[in-house]
């Protein structure tokens, strides 16, 4: 298993539920970035997390965060980057505006893409490491709101790419497809059906986990479904 890693979107239920997993299995130190926050603050106030505030979205903050991690003794250089952040706006094709898209664009994929090329580096000069990016049933099929299911398409497509550009230098990368995740704020609008068929956080960090353990090292560029029935 890893010693350190880095997880984004890390304030969210399944980040939480995600670096739970993690120290459970050994993980020495969780590196949290999210944007400001007071969930963040209680984050990083648990045993064995540093949490770090910035805006995904922007590449030069996602730098200067990342040389904030370099500073941290307990990690070195991160074995593991799971890059949960992200965001949903529903809505038709007939709904779609440009704000709405380039908001989609930056917190789906420019969030992962400048994350991982600031992991990406690092890993590669002490040997290698592993991804897990995290896209989404509608990425790949059914019905859904256009800009969040393009975005996260890209996502899925993005891991892709980076597992064959990144092979030569021992890092993997995947991505865990989940539908509707079994949160409290998803709670508030589920039906009581589809709340029976929700997957909790709990059951996609295992996979996740499962994913950056030294176990999962034949597997790089699988898009894996997380989504139960639901």
């Amino acid at each position: 298993m890893a010693t350190s890693v880095v997880v984004t979107g890390a304030a969210g239920a399944l980040g939480r539920a995600v670096m739970s997993d993690l120290r459970s299995r050994g993980v020495k130190t969780v590196v949290a970035l999210d944007r400001p926050s007071a969930a963040l603050d209680e984050v990083g106030r648990s045993k064995g997390v540093h949490a770090i505030a910035v805006d995904l979205a922007d590449r030069d903050a996602v730098r200067a965060a990342w040389e904030q991690i370099d500073e941290i003794d307990e990690v070195a250089t991160p074995d593991a980057l799971v890059a949960l952040a992200g965001g949903f706006v529903p809505g038709s094709l007939a709904d779609l505006d440009e704000t709405t898209l380039d908001g989609l664009w930056h917190t789906n994929v420019g969030s992962l893409l400048w994350c991982a090329q600031a992991a990406a580096s690092r890993m590669a000069s002490s040997g290698g490491g592993s991804i897990v990016t995290v896209g989404s049933k509608t990425a790949v099929s059914g019905a859904a709101p256009v800009g969040h299911a393009a975005t996260k398409a890209a996502v899925v497509r993005v891991t892709e790419l980076l597992a064959e550009e990144l092979r030569g230098s021992g890092i993997r990368a995947n991505a865990v497809l989940p539908s509707v995740i079994d949160t409290p704020a998803n709670r508030t609008w589920m039906s009581e059906s589809l709340a029976a068929r929700a997957v909790p956080p709990a059951a996609i960090a295992k996979v996740i986990a499962f994913l950056v353990s030294d176990d999962a090292w034949p597997i790089s560029g699988a898009a894996i479904p997380v989504y139960g029935d639901a």
